[in-house]
Formats: structure tokens, C-alpha cells, sequence
């Protein structure tokens, strides 16, 4: 069905720099399937972020899995949601707006059911929890889709404004699932057809306090409460939202769009797969890779794989979009998001995990005056209390952030945040080395954390920064896709932060990491201002 009509899925004419055709039609729209798109997104980041949550119950109710281990189910699913937002960062192109939405909205029932199943069972054997982990990344490929999605719809004076709210609200998932997990693991939210519960064997928490060991707990809720929402979600998505015919031209009808979606999305998996095999240890991989051969292995195979299989039409817009890799703005802006976006996922991933290792553990050293990091610590803060906070605060002033961008320019307001975050991470380094040779770390927690939510604060506003830069720098044909890459790439940072300090708190220097993000954050800082502020900078923004 194409028509210009504006109550049909399939809509021809679309002037939005045309301020009669906005304010009379293009607004309406728009708007609607800025609203659709908003929950869909926030279910995805949910689904994709709920490991790090998971796993610090999981160590609650003895997984029988070691620290190191559980590090590696939030790094795979921040890996496998990095690498799915490649193909995705495509998808509105060769499958239009409303098909890609609801197709990748109705393709997490997959993951939350599968992760609700394998949580019944501590006995299962680590790689089944790491493959619900990689399914996982569903979720964390929709934001690609979603944003060159949304930014088609709006005219460039709105970009940061309307971006913003789509992630900025979206990014509240990772919000939502901290806080809503450890309630709905305290309840029996699906009675007999839910699955038996276990009963915690240390303390946890939520966001009003403790919950006591002993507490019986259905941590398979962290997987099937999301049925709730997605399922009504999936139907809004179809029935309300709409394709852009001068966006997605030669989408060849609902069920070839929905095939083209499968497919790349399947492909996508088999280098997110076969570089976790390369990279993982033993039992589960080979071992072969480390972190920075492994990711940049998977990125280079998936678009490979991509543009290599690709045939008919599909294989013709692949190669136009490709464009956007001869233009060296792609690579400064995805370097740039990587601070902004990179660290707040990154963050929100590591820290509940953090929390708990750094601040549930007594450092002491024993008889030969060797630093031990094994016994409980009596007043230890629960992760599950207080690992919300900074995601909040950081989806909460992306809007914020791309508003201010819209009035004074997106790379100053990149560039004062890169500073911020220089100093904070520094800080929080400091705090962490502190915490870690203590026999009392909880004394550094309220400074630990206050710094934590001031990087999250500065990543928040720096996302709606950085992609209000991307829609002006670009047209309307390779926004969307250069938005897709760039989130995409930035959102490898879900995998590089808790691998990094996951590695550095088992080395027992916790505070490497953070120092080292510290020294990246600085240098891009010098790469903003020589693209984009300084006086002979090509494309001065502003």
C-alpha cells in the first residue's frame, strides 16, 4: 500500500524542512512514532542491560561461578548488542521505519523467555548462560535502528531535540530493569507457571534498602517479566507506525522487509559468535584473542559478511550507505560518541558488579602481609540499592543535553563534558585504589558513587551532543546510517568497560582502568576541538 495519506503505514511525500508541511501534517506524525518508538527502545536497552543485574544475584544465590566468569556474561552481551547494531544501523533503508521497529521489538520475547528458562536451573553449565547473554544483544541492536529511524522524521532544527528524547527516554531501560528486577525477583509474578524459587544466601537490596539472606527469590523474573510490556508493544509498533517511502524506496512489501531484517540479523551473529570463541577462555573458548584483536575482528567480519551476502535491491542500498566510510567525519564523530555513549552503557554494565566486589569485600592482608580480597565485608553496600542512580541521572539529561546542543552548538557542549569526564574518571580511579587496599571500603562509597553519577551526568548531556553534530554535519540520506555506525561502534564500550575493570580488579588495580579511560577521554578532547572548534577547523560547529 503506498499512499500519501497520513493514516497509512506507507507515507510518499514527506517535506519536514517544509515548515507549512510540519506544522500541518509532518508534526502529527512525527511525533507518533517518536512516542511508539520511545518504550520499544527502553525495553530493548532493558533486555540488553539486565546481565548486570543478573549476575550480581546470580553470586547472591551461589551460581556456582567465579567472579571472573560472571564478568564475562555482561561482556558478551555488551558485545553481541554492539555487534547487532551494525546491520541495524541499515535496516530503515532496506526495510523501512515501522517493519524494522516492530519486527526487532517482537524478536526480544526471545531472549527474556530463553534467560527466564536457563535462571531456573544453577546447575546448567556456563555456556548456556553465556549464549542467553549473546541472544541478549537484540536488544542493544534496536537503538541503531531506532535513531535513524527517528531522525528521519524530524527537520534538522529538531534533531537534537527529537534524538534526545528518543535516547535519553530509551536509555531509561537500563533505569527501569535496575530498579524493577530485584523487586519482581521477590515475587511470585507468575505463580506455578513462573518456576520455583531460591533462597538468597547473602544479602541483597533494592531501591528502598536490604533484603535479608534467606529471602526467597525468582531471579528468573529478570527474563519474563518483560513478556508484560513487549507483547502490547509489538502490536503498537504494527499497527501505529509508519514507513517513509523517501527513506526506505524498494522495500518490496511487509514479509520481504521482515526476511531482509532476519537475515542481516542472523549473519550478525556468526562474527559476534565466532570472535567470542576466539576470545573467551577455556571451557567455554579458545582463548586466542585478546579483547582489542577480538573486537575489531568482529566489527570488520560483520560488515564484511553483510556486504557479501547481500543480493537484489538489498545489495545496491548496502553499497550506497557504505558511502558514509569515505568521509572522515564518520570515524571523528564515532571516536566521540564512544566517550558519550561508550561510557554510559560501558558504566552501566560494570558498576553493579563493581559495586559489589570492591564494596562487598574486606581487603585484608594475611600473615606475609599479601592483600586478600576474600572475606565478606559486614557493612557492605548493596549494588542493587544504589547502581540505578547514575544510568538515571545520564538518560536523564540526554533530552537536556541535545536541547542545549540545538541553542549553542553540539562540539562545545562536547567538548566542556570531555573535561568533566577527564577529571571524574580520574577521581574515581583515586577512590577505587582507595576502597580496594581497605579493610572498611564502604568509607569510600558515598565519594565513589557521587563521582560515578557525575560521569554519568556528563555522558548523558555529551550523547545528545555528539548526535546533534551527526545530523548537521550530514544529510538526510546518511544521517541515519552514520547515526546507526556510530552507536553501534560506541556501544562495543558494554563490552570494553567490564572487561577492562573486571581485569584490573582480579589484577587488584582496579584504579588502571579508570586512570586509562581518563587518558582516552583527554585525547578526544584535542580530536573534537581540531575537527570542530578550533579557527580552521573545515566544518565549524558552531
Amino acid at each position: 500500500m503506498t499512499t500519501k495519506s497520513q493514516t497509512c503505514i506507507d507515507i510518499d511525500d514527506w517535506r519536514p524542512e517544509d515548515d507549512h508541511f510540519w506544522e500541518s501534517r509532518g508534526k502529527k506524525i512525527a511525533y507518533k512514532n517518536l512516542w511508539i518508538s520511545v518504550p520499544s527502545l527502553l525495553c530493548g536497552f532493558a533486555i540488553w542491560g539486565m546481565w548486570g543485574i543478573i549476575t550480581v544475584q546470580m553470586l547472591n544465590l551461589g551460581f556456582p561461578f567465579s567472579q571472573a566468569e560472571l564478568f564475562t556474561l555482561t561482556a558478551i552481551a555488551g558485545l553481541s548488542g554492539a555487534t547487532m547494531r551494525i546491520p541495524a544501523s541499515f535496516l530503515i533503508r532496506l526495510a523501512g521505519g515501522r517493519n524494522t521497529i516492530f519486527l526487532t521489538t517482537a524478536m526480544l520475547l526471545a531472549p527474556a523467555i530463553g534467560t527466564g528458562i536457563v535462571l531456573q536451573h544453577k546447575d546448567w553449565p556456563l555456556w548456556s548462560f553465556q549464549l542467553m547473554a549473546l541472544w541478549s544483544g537484540v536488544g542493544g541492536g534496536n537503538f541503531a535502528s531506532s535513531m535513524s529511524n527517528i531522525s528521519t522524521f524530524f527537520p534538522k532544527r529538531l534533531q537534537g531535540t527529537a534524538l534526545g528524547l528518543n535516547a535519553g527516554l530509551g536509555n531509561f531501560g537500563v533505569t527501569t530493569m535496575q530498579i524493577l528486577i530485584p523487586l519482581v525477583m521477590t515475587l511470585s509474578l507468575f505463580g506455578d507457571l513462573g518456576g520455583a524459587s531460591l533462597d538468597l544466601i547473602k544479602d541483597s537490596g533494592w531501591i528502598l534498602g536490604k533484603i535479608s539472606a534467606g529471602t526467597s527469590t525468582w531471579i528468573q523474573n529478570a527474563g519474563f517479566v518483560w513478556l508484560l510490556a513487549l507483547i502490547p508493544l509489538s502490536a503498537l509498533c504494527f499497527f501505529g507506525m509508519n514507513n517513509l517511502n523517501a527513506v526506505s524506496p524498494s522495500i518490496g512489501g511487509t514479509f520481504a522487509a521482515f526476511l531482509k531484517i532476519i537475515w542481516l540479523y542472523t549473519l550478525s551473529f556468526l562474527p559476534a559468535g565466532l570472535g567470542l570463541y576466539l576470545y573467551l577462555p577455556a571451557p567455554t573458548g579458545l582463548g586466542l584473542l585478546n579483547m582489542w584483536v577480538a573486537m575489531p575482528l568482529i566489527i570488520v567480519s560483520a560488515l564484511m559478511v553483510m556486504k557479501v551476502t547481500a543480493f537484489g535491491t538489498m545489495k545496491e542500498n548496502i553499497e550506497k550507505q557504505f558511502a558514509i566510510f569515505r568521509n572522515k567525519h564518520t570515524w571523528s564523530l564515532t571516536v566521540l560518541y564512544m566517550v558519550t555513549f561508550g561510557s554510559f552503557i560501558g558504566f552501566s554494565m560494570a558498576l553493579p558488579l563493581s559495586i559489589t566486589v570492591i564494596f562487598g569485600i574486606s581487603h585484608m592482608p594475611d600473615a606475609a602481609g599479601v592483600m586478600q580480597h576474600s572475606l565478606k565485608n559486614p557493612n557492605a553496600v548493596s549494588a542493587l540499592t544504589y547502581a540505578w542512580m547514575g544510568p538515571f541521572v545520564g538518560a536523564m539529561v540526554r533530552p537536556v543535553g541535545g536541547w542545549i546542543s540545538d541553542k549553542v552548538g553540539g562540539s562545545i557542549v562536547t567538548q566542556v563534558i570531555s573535561a568533566v569526564m577527564v577529571l571524574a574518571s580520574g577521581a574515581v580511579g583515586f577512590v577505587m585504589m582507595k576502597a580496594y587496599a581497605s579493610a572498611t571500603p564502604e568509607q569510600y562509597f558515598s565519594s565513589f558513587m557521587w563521582l560515578f553519577v557525575l560521569l554519568f551526568a556528563a555522558s548523558g548531556i555529551g550523547n545528545g551532543s555528539t548526535f546533534r553534530t551527526i545530523g548537521v554535519i550530514f544529510d538526510r540520506q546518511q544521517a541515519g546510517p552514520v547515526l546507526g555506525w556510530t552507536s553501534a561502534v560506541a556501544a562495543y564500550g558494554a563490552f570494553i568497560a567490564p572487561v577492562v575493570i573486571g581485569a584490573q580488579i582480579k589484577a587488584g588495580t582496579p584504579e588502571i582502568a579508570m586512570y586509562g579511560f581518563a587518558v582516552f577521554y583527554a585525547l578526544c578532547l584535542l580530536l573534537n576541538w581540531w575537527f570542530y572548534l578550533r579557527a580552521n577547523s573545515e566544518i565549524k560547529n558552531p
